[in-house]
């Protein structure tokens, strides 16, 4: 069952988020750090309602940030709609669950809400390293635009990608 975080959670959450990045990298895929994602952050994202997990049998299996604020770092890129867009962010899949489906269900309920509240497109950036979610995006219908940079998180880039609903 996909539902809202709640703010008691953020320890199991970040407990999912820290095994992915030891999981990636073990694949030598750098894309989090051991500050980002931060509590702060999904405390950020419970308090603004936009931070969602995912449950099977009460274990907390994945999250999904589903966001209609545009980060700083997206004002400058070349974007296929003008406005009314919702932003993707921490998607996260537990190693353990990945390849059952979770992250298509979660990307499912996102881009769902989007329709039922008529956003005209979903954004989101991949890590530049990582060719599985930019497989996943692009099988998805996501089309890549262009690269960003996250400094203090790599010197590689992000791409930055958009479905139009």
């Amino acid at each position: 069952m996909i539902q809202h975080a709640k703010i008691s959670e953020i320890p199991d959450i970040l407990e999912l988020t820290t095994a992915c990045r030891l999981h990636m990298e073990s694949k030598a895929i750098f894309q989090w750090t051991t500050t980002y994602p931060s509590s702060a952050q999904f405390l950020v994202d419970c308090k603004r309602n936009e931070l969602y997990v995912v449950k099977e049998e009460g274990n907390l299996i994945g999250c999904i940030v589903i966001s209609s604020v545009m980060d700083k770092a997206y004002e400058n890129v070349k974007w296929l709609t003008k406005n009314n867009n919702i932003y993707i962010h921490r998607l996260a899949v537990h190693p353990s669950q990945q390849g059952k489906g979770f992250a298509q269900r979660l990307m499912n309920f996102a881009e769902e809400y989007a329709r039922t509240n008529n956003y005209v497109s979903v954004r989101l950036d991949t890590f530049g390293q990582n060719k599985r979610n930019q497989k996943f995006y692009e099988t998805r219908g996501y089309q890549k635009l262009e690269a960003i940079y996250y400094p203090n998180q790599s010197k590689y880039p992000f791409y930055c990608y958009e479905l139009v609903l």
